[in-house]
């Protein structure tokens, strides 16, 4: 399952050019060519019904580093929990985590132009941390270290200073909605399961 996600990230990225031309439109959480209507959920999602705008800002990526960084933590954290808790766990927590982290990207920030897997790693990585606690260490083969750099590199996001570096806007909301709905589908994962 993780091998399609970031298959269609890929091609999205492609299609869209790395969102420098028209297609991009078609993936953004808004629907922007409504004449002279400002971009509105209710144009998006009531009006219109294109409800897939939902997830497709997930598979959008704006440069090819973002994309291979975040197509590396699909693999690494996709195959390890395909393999160990099943496809239909990943996929549930990918999309949940992804969905959720986009709308809380918007609701946020007002912005729609926002995009990538990082929502979702996050949720995954949310996961993986509360699954190992106590008596699972180790379950994912995970690195401790792993864990604290991206908690690490989320509380960077918010101080501004990536974009100083060249990472450009980080959709810090995102990733630390995706790593809480992570936590969450963990911790209900763990106990209902006994995983």
């Amino acid at each position: 399952m993780y091998f399609y996600i970031i298959g269609l990230a890929v091609a999205l990225t492609l299609l869209t050019n790395f969102g420098l031309n028209n297609y991009l439109e078609l993936f953004l959480f808004l629907k922007t060519d409504v004449g002279f209507q400002y971009p509105a959920l209710e144009n998006t999602y009531l009006l219109h019904k294109e409800w897939w705008r939902v997830i497709t800002p997930t598979f959008l990526h704006f440069s090819m580093t973002h994309l291979v960084f975040n197509c590396l933590w699909i693999y690494i954290l996709g195959s390890k929990i395909e393999e160990l808790d099943g496809r239909s766990i990943f996929f549930f927590i990918f999309i949940t985590s992804s969905i959720v982290s986009n709308v809380a990207q918007f609701l946020w920030t007002q912005q729609i132009l926002f995009g990538g897997l990082s929502g979702g790693v996050y949720g995954l990585l949310g996961y993986c941390f509360i699954i190992e606690l106590d008596g699972n260490k180790g379950r994912y083969s995970l690195p401790e270290a792993l864990y604290l750099f991206m908690f690490i590199w989320l509380l960077i996001g918010f101080t501004g200073i990536l974009s100083v570096f060249g990472f450009g806007n980080v959709a810090n909301t995102a990733h630390l909605v995706g790593m809480i709905a992570g936590f969450i589908l963990g911790f209900i994962t763990k106990y209902s399961l006994k995983i």
